[in-house]
């Protein structure tokens, strides 16, 4: 599997892997929302503030505001930590956290 994705991507762009990435990523937080929400035996339709509708579509959507995620998280007795690191080997910056709630 890894080398057929290698093999795809070889013959595209560098910004059209970026893309795919980056899409590839959002529909994992929507898969990664649900398990961990069945992971602590809550359903859709036990959460403060939300109707089950709003939670099947925030579990669906590729774009969450921050603002949502977090009372959805904290819902589940979760919080968020938001990090930023270098993609490139930059000396003089660090990973560095810019949110916990």
């Amino acid at each position: 599997m890894h080398d057929a994705i290698k093999m795809m991507e070889s013959k595209m762009t560098p910004e059209a892997v970026a893309r795919s990435r980056l899409m590839a990523e959002q529909e994992i937080l929507t898969v990664r929302l649900g398990q961990l929400r069945e992971k602590l035996g809550k359903k859709q339709n036990e959460f403060d503030g939300f109707s089950q509708t709003s939670i099947s579509r925030l579990e669906k959507r590729k774009d969450i505001r921050i603002s949502t995620l977090i009372e959805y998280l904290n819902s589940l007795g979760m919080g968020l930590e938001i990090k930023t690191f270098p993609k490139a080997n930059i000396k003089r910056v660090k990973e560095e956290i810019l949110l916990r709630v």
